[in-house]
């Protein structure tokens, strides 16, 4: 690749299902692309429905800093001193209908603040994946009242479950947005907030135009942020809805699927 030019300023990478493979690993043939696409100027911003703490990792394991936009942009984080950069507030009580819902219906769910993540219960279930993304929720008695600041709420079920609370709740009131993060996992956070915003919001910090901005993603939480960028990439996996809203379709993750696509795309 040597002599090739560098086509992007800043490269944004959903994590799960796209950078990593379904098994959560890092390959070595993807880490060692991205590295190569950050050692020619690129950033490299992981775009991720994780919070903070769960990315970090990555980024880590990557040899990389910089910037996570995380939570499905709700938070920006510098990753060098953990500051926030930018985040989409929840105002409590908005939250409560939620709550209340997977209460009623048994339905597993966590609170977040932009870098903590409060659970009320604890079922094996969600502590085998938990552990997965590597976090690890505090437990807390959100009857005691609401924390501030906070930024996401997800509910956690199989694919069945999600598939039914998703269709209930699309009929309910937008004070919120709720949107299908993973199979299992429906996300409900500031109307205003998703990645493409906070990719926006990014590059106009740093004056990057949109054309100069490469996106990887794979589920329905990655659209916006694939319309936005100049050349937004759908993983093999995406669901369809996904593929359509891309400029190109990738190999799956399982496949070594982003640095096959940073190859074809991101040097010329």
């Amino acid at each position: 690749m040597k002599g090739l030019s560098l086509q992007y300023d800043l490269i944004a990478l959903d994590v799960d299902g796209t950078l990593l493979t379904d098994d959560h690993i890092l390959t070595k043939d993807i880490r060692e692309t991205v590295c190569e696409a950050a050692s020619r100027g690129a950033q490299i911003v992981l775009c991720t429905g994780r919070g903070p703490l769960s990315a970090l990792p990555v980024m880590e394991e990557l040899g990389l800093k910089g910037t996570l936009i995380t939570h499905n942009g709700a938070a920006t984080i510098n990753a060098d001193d953990r500051s926030v950069v930018h985040q989409f507030d929840v105002v409590p009580d908005h939250l409560l209908p939620f709550i209340n819902y997977c209460r009623n219906h048994s339905i597993h769910f966590d609170l977040n603040t932009a870098f903590e993540m409060m659970i009320e219960t604890r079922t094996p279930e969600a502590e085998q994946m938990y552990s997965r993304f590597q976090a690890k929720p505090a437990i807390q008695d959100f009857r005691l009242g609401l924390p501030n600041g906070l930024v996401k709420f997800t509910a956690f079920g199989t694919k069945d479950k999600m598939d039914q609370v998703q269709a209930e709740w699309a009929g309910w009131p937008p004070l919120l947005k709720s949107i299908r993060s993973g199979d299992f996992f429906i996300d409900v956070h500031h109307a205003e907030a998703n990645k493409g915003r906070a990719l926006q919001q990014l590059a106009d910090l740093r004056g990057i135009d949109r054309s100069r901005i490469l996106a990887i993603g794979n589920y329905y939480n990655d659209i916006t942020m694939l319309q936005f960028a100049g050349m937004g990439i759908a993983m093999g996996n995406s669901p369809e809805e996904v593929k359509r809203a891309a400029d190109a379709v990738a190999r799956s993750n399982s496949d070594n699927g982003v640095a096959a696509a940073l190859r074809e795309y991101a040097w010329s």
